[in-house]
């Protein structure tokens, strides 16, 4: 699942792409998962927001034969959570991690934050990484 670089996969795209790997066609992806072809269509071409339940989104793993814990795994909920336009419980439940986002979307986006800012962010990360 190779994209050019500074290009970033949306979920539409890596189903698309790894529905593809298996040599499957959107008819029979869509057959095997019980799920209407011309929305999934949409779906994969990020014209129709992503709406699906977590016992669907896994079913759908199974079916693109996504091993559960592997990093594709934890790619494909990253893209369906982001697809779905919601924050992970994970993120939402940590203060810490509430307070870095705004710094970090600005950052991101080439918004200078402040010196300030910046330091609190990096000493965020490396706080993480190290603990």
């Amino acid at each position: 699942m190779e994209t050019k670089l500074g290009e970033v996969m949306n979920f539409g795209e890596f189903i698309k792409e790894r529905r593809l790997e298996l040599n499957m066609s959107l008819r029979k992806f869509c057959d095997v998962s019980q799920i209407d072809a011309s929305n999934w269509s949409k779906i994969e071409r990020s014209q129709l927001p992503l709406s699906l339940a977590i016992n669907k989104l896994e079913e759908l793993a199974k079916v693109l034969k996504i091993e559960r814990d592997s990093v594709e795994w934890v790619k494909y909920f990253d893209l369906a959570t982001v697809a779905k336009g919601i924050i992970p419980k994970d993120v939402y439940n940590d203060n810490g991690v509430l307070e870095a986002l705004p710094v970090f979307f600005r950052t991101a986006s080439n918004n200078k934050p402040s010196d300030e800012e910046l330091d609190k962010l990096i000493a965020f990360i490396q706080e993480r990484r190290h603990g």
